[in-house]
């Protein structure tokens, strides 16, 4: 569909025919038009913008990168249509792990989103820069959780001392927090268990925060630990979420003394 630039909604439509394609293309479930339209309506409660309070959290949350052992970055479909560039990008700004890991698992789908990284990135995978993990290699369990989410790869996800999580998957990061791990989340809905359950939440649409994360990763390489530690320690994802919900009831209060 050609959508004109001069449209009002141009980048909110431009991402909906970008889920469209990966549906298309058999790397995105059904169910993934829905979790992109709950999204999409909770980015209009925020404003459509990088609040202050996100910024906090994606420096937290960049801390918690740099400082990481062994960083993995999990994707899903959703993930792959709208971001797999900057996803590529912040992996290999870190140790370049990636790992697919889906709640709709099949084949089909697990083949097409290797494909996806495999027709852009190919030269990135062939020399190592990147791993592609979880397809393959998924020959670990995620304790207590049932769903085909559970099946993850020893060198990604299971082995992992903090694990990216780019979208809402509350039933995961809670298995992942009681395995130890430090979970960050980014998900428009600071009400979620994923949001609730997350060492740092970052309450902004993915597209947004996964550029701001990475310009924050390559600045805190040049921090030393201590500092970095401190950005972790002086962060609190509860209040910052609390703040949140704040930022959203205020607006929406002040929006409606408006004249519409």
């Amino acid at each position: 569909m050609e959508i004109p630039k001069t449209h009002p909604r141009y980048e909110s439509l431009m991402k909906r025919e970008k889920i469209i394609e990966a549906l298309d293309k058999g790397i995105l479930a059904k169910a993934g038009l829905i979790a992109h339209g709950r999204g999409e309506t909770f980015d209009y409660l925020i404003g459509e913008k990088t609040t202050p309070i996100a910024l906090e959290a994606i420096k937290a949350a960049s801390a918690l990168l740099v400082l990481a052992e062994n960083p993995v970055i999990s994707v899903n479909g959703n993930t792959v249509a709208l971001a797999i560039d900057e996803v590529v990008e912040l992996a290999k700004e870190l140790n370049g792990k990636i790992e697919v890991n889906l709640f709709y698992r099949t084949k089909e789908r697990e083949i097409a989103i290797k494909k996806a990284f495999e027709e852009k990135f190919k030269e990135d995978i062939e020399t190592g820069k990147i791993k592609i993990l979880g397809i393959d290699d998924a020959n670990k369990k995620i304790p207590n959780l049932d769903s085909l989410r559970g099946k993850v790869s020893e060198e990604g996800i299971f082995s992992a001392d903090v694990v990216l999580v780019p979208l809402e998957d509350g039933d995961r990061v809670e298995a992942l927090v009681n395995m130890g791990k430090k979970v960050i989340s980014i998900d428009l809905n600071p009400l979620s268990r994923t949001a609730r359950k997350s060492t740092v939440t970052i309450v902004d649409e993915l597209t947004r925060a996964l550029p701001l994360l990475i310009k924050y990763v390559r600045e805190f390489k040049n921090k030393d630990r201590e500092e970095l530690l401190k950005i972790i320690d002086n962060f609190d994802n509860l209040k910052n979420l609390k703040e949140m919900i704040n930022y959203i009831a205020e607006r929406l209060k002040n929006l409606s003394l408006e004249e519409l």
